[in-house]
């Protein structure tokens, strides 16, 4: 049974992916691309898709694999932010914020599963040396 903060959580990490996807394909092709017209770092959106379906379904695995994944972009947004001028570097900080949100909802809301297998190890190990 989840709680309502998981549920907040959950929901966090699934419109923050989707919005980071939305982001990435706009900047590149039509808000800043680095060239006219848009250009191929479009298909850096194609990495976020592969955990899409799984944190909507709330695949536990998928969510923990993810939040380290989206480190990548984030390292990507504090370098656009800092070295692009004008509208891409602002485009940077918004993926710099949506990947925190990521980051922080999946982890917040992987955190009670985390906990509860721990504890069914620590189980395990006293009921084996017994």
């Amino acid at each position: 049974m989840q709680t309502p903060m998981q549920k907040i959580y959950y929901i966090g990490a699934v419109s923050s992916l989707a919005l980071l996807i939305l982001l990435c394909v706009a900047w590149e092709l039509v808000l800043a691309p680095l060239r006219p017209g848009g250009s191929w770092m479009v298909l850096k959106v194609l990495p976020l898709l592969l955990p899409l379906r799984g944190v909507v379904k709330r695949d536990l695995y998928t969510m923990q694999w993810a939040s380290m994944l989206i480190l990548l972009y984030f390292t990507e947004g504090i370098v656009r932010a800092t070295s692009d001028k004008g509208f891409s570097a602002s485009l940077g900080w918004v993926e710099v914020a949506l990947t925190c949100i990521f980051f922080f909802c999946t982890v917040l809301y992987l955190r009670p599963f985390k906990k509860a297998a721990k504890k069914l190890a620590q189980q395990v190990i006293q009921k084996a040396s017994k």
